[in-house]
């Protein structure tokens, strides 16, 4: 299925040997401006003249008909029609899903702990293998598609439709292997979250769209700043089996250690543990590490607070998309077995579990600072400028 008429146009194209440029330069010779292509991109075809349209229709082989249906749009004058005929289209899709799964190769782990494995392949390969309804936790940070050309040859450049295309293959692949009651955490940019959202609001549970707050965002022309990602939080049935509860710190000034909000005037009767966290969390701080960042390295905060939310100990937790590893990192320091799969190179990753001090250290620091009314570090500060504090302290 297609998301985008211009990706429909493309698809037919290729048919006859055309490449996306080719494409361009014809619908310019048409008379479509690059403002027009922008039009076709996002379906805003109400903006175009349909004397163009149909000109541009009958240049690639294409009808109304044709292209609606390849949008996945049933026309109400052909929905008789196709309901009539829908146990011949499910045989032959399940013909085609069949056949897949019997060409399917199993993969050699590439690396292994005592809790977990490593396999270097693409997800589509790894997934399929693993059973219904095993895995307790899934956290998935795919490729945001921005055009990124990767040292390995991989290309993170493709349409919408092929993009959301892929992504429904592993998301499938993800809803059938999650446990009942387990958690899925999806961390992407907010336009491709508006999408996983929408189709897996037919499969799980939506729990929450967390925002993360993005650091030093830099402004786009005629948009709003971005200034989050978006963690997508769902659950396979009404209520998670596991959401183990934690706090934070209040916040505080780093330079005078005061409180930022006043808290309704009961912050003198807080809990000593902290606060609760919430949908939108402000203390998730990219990983600077200079030239020894790892490759798209995640915080390990992050991931921390994700597995011990959404996790016990001896729980199966699964990531398709390994990057540097944190997940499988944390994973182990928190006593969690683990898959995990990356199509790239897996050297990092295996130097980063074999040599687990810098995350160790890193985890003890998370662990200072969660459950706590108050970090160390603006204990001190508040001591100094005369700020109030729990008696225990």
């Amino acid at each position: 299925m297609f998301y985008t008429i211009y990706d429909a146009i493309i698809f037919e194209a290729a048919k006859n040997g055309m490449k996306e440029e080719d494409v361009k330069k014809v619908l310019k010779k048409k008379g479509l401006t690059s403002k027009d292509v922008g039009l076709l991109k996002n379906n805003c075809t109400t903006l175009l003249p349909e004397e163009l349209l149909s000109i541009i229709f009958i240049e690639f082989g294409l009808t109304k008909l044709k292209i609606d249906l390849m949008l996945g749009n049933i026309p109400k004058e052909y929905e008789k029609s196709y309901l009539n005929n829908i146990s011949e289209i499910a045989n032959l899709l399940e013909k085609e899903k069949t056949e897949k799964r019997k060409s399917k190769k199993k993969s050699k782990i590439e690396f292994k702990t005592d809790r977990g494995k490593l396999y270097h392949a693409d997800c589509l390969e790894i997934l399929p293998q693993i059973q219904d309804n095993m895995v307790d936790l899934i956290f998935a940070d795919p490729p945001f598609n921005l055009k990124k050309e990767y040292a390995n040859g991989r290309s993170d450049d493709l349409t919408i439709s092929e993009y959301i295309n892929w992504s429904k293959k592993w998301l499938d692949e993800c809803v059938r292997i999650l446990k009942p009651g387990g958690s899925l955490y999806i961390y992407n940019i907010p336009k491709w979250c508006v999408y996983y959202a929408t189709y897996l609001n037919s499969k799980l549970f939506f729990q929450n769209w967390i925002a993360i707050d993005m650091k030093n965002s830099f402004p786009i022309k005629d948009k709003y700043t971005p200034s989050h990602y978006g963690l997508l939080y769902f659950t396979k049935g009404v209520k998670a089996k596991t959401f183990n509860k934690q706090r934070l710190p209040i916040q505080t000034c780093r330079h005078c250690g005061g409180e930022y909000k006043d808290y309704g005037g009961y912050k003198y009767k807080m809990n000593v543990l902290g606060v609760n966290i919430a949908d939108v969390w402000y203390d998730i701080f990219p990983v600077r590490n200079g030239k020894n960042r790892l490759y798209n390295e995640l915080s390990v905060k992050l991931l921390d607070r994700i597995i011990s939310f959404s996790s016990n100990e001896e729980d199966l937790i699964l990531d398709p998309f390994g990057g540097s590893g944190t997940t499988y990192a944390v994973a182990e320091l928190l006593n969690r077995k683990w898959i995990g799969i990356e199509l790239g190179d897996c050297k990092v990753i295996k130097n980063r579990l074999l040599s687990p001090e810098k995350d160790k250290e890193l985890l003890k620091k998370v662990n200072e600072e969660k459950n706590v009314l108050f970090t160390k570090k603006s204990i001190k500060l508040r001591k100094k400028n005369g700020y109030w504090l729990p008696k225990e302290e």
